[in-house]
């Protein structure tokens, strides 16, 4: 036996029928196009949230930063660079200023060395010393009598035994050396300043023709060679090498500063 459900409007729909309306209403949908106004909101929810925007720009000002501290860093390093440079440049300055001024100390000191030698040179050259040490003269200038062929003696005698030092009383150069006569053996000497000095009755002789003589310096011994009536120095100041151009030897000696 059949039976058939009464319908009402109190009725709950059959799913058959709800199906059937919700499938027409999607087809009424798609027929007026609002399903593609439906479909705008999913297309919106591919846009960033509010939280991954917050994300990204954390993650652009970290990048940010990180850049900045790494152009910080070269920046310090480039300053580093170059204040090495600097300083080595200034290393270098340096070195070099106390290389010159060293230089320039060294020069200034050899100069004054130069020129201490230079002036004690002159100072030696132009000193004068007597001819025999701690002696003193025996015989005067001038002197009178039959001892001498010219009638009075010519130079002064300074007492001096014999093999005693001579020394040149002052700079220059040999003119004679070697036997004259009644002198014996002598020596004659051109003085730098243009005047002559004897040596005579030597009893050896240790320089020759031509030689620079110093002050002071030994240029023979003492004898008593020639015409002598004993050992002792004959020494002579005169204007040339020749006999007869003598001058007085103590005031010649005195005037160059030789107390005798």
């Amino acid at each position: 036996m059949a039976f058939t459900r009464a319908t009402g409007k109190h009725r709950r729909p059959s799913r058959t029928k709800r199906t059937s309306t919700k499938t027409v209403g999607v087809a009424a949908l798609a027929t007026t196009g609002v399903i593609g106004t439906l479909a705008a909101p999913a297309l919106a929810a591919e846009e960033p949230s509010a939280e991954q925007t917050g994300l990204t720009q954390a993650i652009t000002i970290r990048d940010s930063v990180a850049e900045q501290l790494d152009a910080q860093a070269a920046a310090q390093e480039q300053a580093a660079v170059e204040a090495e440079a600097l300083k080595k440049a200034a290393q270098e300055a340096a070195r070099k200023r106390a290389a010159e001024q060293a230089k320039e100390k060294a020069e200034k000191e050899r100069e004054a060395k130069e020129r201490a030698a230079r002036e004690a040179e002159r100072k030696l050259l132009s000193s004068y010393k007597a001819p025999i040490s701690g002696s003193y003269v025996s015989t005067g200038y001038q002197s009178g009598g039959s001892l001498w062929s010219s009638g009075s003696h010519t130079g002064i005698d300074f007492h001096a035994a014999s093999g005693t030092a001579v020394h040149a009383v002052g700079a220059g150069s040999v003119v004679e050396a070697g036997w004259e006569g009644s002198y014996g053996n002598q020596v004659i000497i051109k003085m730098n300043d243009g005047t002559y000095t004897q040596y005579a009755h030597l009893s050896s002789i240790s320089v020759s023709v031509g030689q620079k003589v110093t002050p002071g310096q030994q240029i023979a011994l003492s004898g008593a060679t020639g015409n002598v009536t004993g050992a002792h120095l004959h020494f002579e100041a005169r204007t040339s090498a020749e006999y007869g151009s003598d001058i007085d030897p103590l005031a010649y000696l005195r005037s160059h500063g030789v107390n005798v």
